[in-house]
């Protein structure tokens, strides 16, 4: 199974709400529980590198995740790049907190 790799920059001042904006999908996402879908998404130490790794399907219909995308270019100063990466492995002891 294939799963995409996003990489990009925000400008700095776009942190904070590109930040806001993913949360908004996580929380859409925890209300929906698309079956078979698994998403991350990070903030680098930078402050303003973020990272999705994505495997399944789902994502693109959400309302929060239009928003995201809605004005993401306004927000970049670099990228999106995207890798396809094969799962080699993945382990989790328990749900993440968002913020933890």
């Amino acid at each position: 199974m294939t799963t995409a790799v996003i990489r990009y920059q925000t400008r700095p001042e776009a942190a904070d709400e590109n930040q806001r904006l993913i949360e908004a999908v996580f929380a859409e996402l925890a209300s929906t529980a698309p079956p078979g879908l698994h998403y991350s998404s990070f903030r680098l130490a930078d402050g303003v590198t973020f990272v999705h790794v994505v495997d399944g399907e789902g994502l693109p219909g959400l309302a929060a995740f239009q928003e995201f995308q809605r004005g993401l270019g306004d927000r970049l100063a670099a990228g999106p790049h995207r890798d396809d990466a094969t799962l080699v492995g993945s382990y989790s002891a328990g749900v993440v907190p968002l913020n933890g």
